[in-house]
């Protein structure tokens, strides 16, 4: 699989003069900055570190209803309890926020920058924008962390160059160090204990690596080498064969049956070798879908941008970030390797 290369820097956002906030959350800035009013096409992403519920309201209502005085869209994007602690906590205010559970839009986290956090940026294209994003909580698996911290990372590029602010809040009782630290690399400024101060382990791009490891399937897998288009069919009647056998329900098998075709047909419309090595397994929760290839996906966006209205091409793996409810990648220049997995319960696939 191959991509176009990002090479688009980073936006570094700082805060305001001491004193002010450029971003009006009503904490004390203890460093200094830029002159505190927000220029046009300016990126922020910085982390709310909080304890608490009472914290978690008080660094991010006043964010809100700063953006809903500037006449500003808001949306807020996290988990079902804090979404209920946010709209109680705004009142009559809170019919003017866009409010999702992220852990229904954004289990998935390959799919919450192009389905959830530029969604919205994009329909108010032109106007500033205020965003609550929470993709990591305490209730997260490890299977799933290291797609959660990737995709933190890549917002900084995605929205490089946007008048958007996009806060992201920490809860520092339930997460680990290891989440925490990875939030200060993440995020170019954070809001802790009252105060916005610049993030000295600032590093995206280290942290997209750190997290780009190696994926097993399992000796029992079942398996299927897939050399031409032709073969299509064959992936088709195997995948919803397998899926069905393992206890997926009949609509999330017919999303594996598209997943898997996405998946394989992009190994050989998009490699050299235009060849595909797909297996399938599954274990107490999921059906796994894994696709090997001798590709090198350079470009760590690619199905995390949402399509243009008249793109032709281009859209497989944003479906199947879509249609997954986890999405895994490995890539190097050796080979590729994708995995997606879906909930055999459907009922929590999101």
């Amino acid at each position: 699989m191959v991509a176009v290369s990002l090479d688009a820097p980073v936006a570094r956002a700082g805060p305001g003069p001491q004193g002010t906030s450029a971003i009006g959350n009503g904490v004390t800035v203890t460093s200094g900055g830029d002159s505190g009013t927000r220029s046009r096409e300016r990126f922020e992403h910085p982390a709310l570190f909080y304890s608490g519920d009472e914290q978690y309201l008080a660094g991010l209502v006043p964010f809100v209803r700063h953006g809903l005085e500037r006449d500003e869209p808001v949306a807020v994007a996290v988990p079902g309890r804090q979404l209920g602690l946010l709209r109680d906590a705004l009142g009559a205010d809170a019919v003017h926020v866009q409010l999702t559970d992220m852990t229904v839009a954004g289990r998935n986290p390959g799919r919450i920058i192009p389905g959830v956090l530029r969604a919205f940026a994009d329909r108010h294209a032109g106007r500033p924008v205020r965003i609550i994003g929470e993709p990591i909580w305490a209730g997260r698996s490890s299977r799933e962390y290291p797609a959660c911290a990737q995709h933190e990372a890549l917002i900084n590029a995605a929205f490089t160059g946007r008048d958007v602010t996009i806060v992201c809040p920490y809860d520092t009782d339930g997460l680990d160090e290891v989440a925490l630290s990875d939030a200060r690399a993440t995020h170019p400024v954070l809001w802790e204990d009252g105060r916005v101060l610049p993030s000295d382990g600032y590093a995206p791009d280290a942290v997209v690596q750190q997290y780009n490891q190696p994926l097993e399937s399992p000796s029992g897998a079942a398996e299927l080498a897939v050399h031409e288009v032709g073969q299509l069919s064959a992936v088709r009647r195997f995948t919803v064969a397998e899926a069905t056998r393992r206890g997926l329900a009949p609509e999330r098998a017919q999303d594996l049956e598209l997943i898997a075709t996405e998946l394989v047909t992009n190994s050989l419309v998009h490699t050299e070798a235009a060849k595909a090595q797909l297996h399938l397994w599954d274990d107490d929760e999921h059906v796994v879908c894994e696709v090997r290839d001798g590709g090198h996906l350079t470009d760590p966006l690619v199905g995390r941008r949402p399509a243009a209205p008249h793109q032709q091409g281009g859209r497989g793996l944003l479906l199947v970030n879509h249609l997954a409810d986890l999405v895994r990648v490995h890539t190097t220049p050796d080979g590729t390797t994708i995995q997606a997995l879906c909930r055999k319960d459907s009922r929590a696939a999101g």
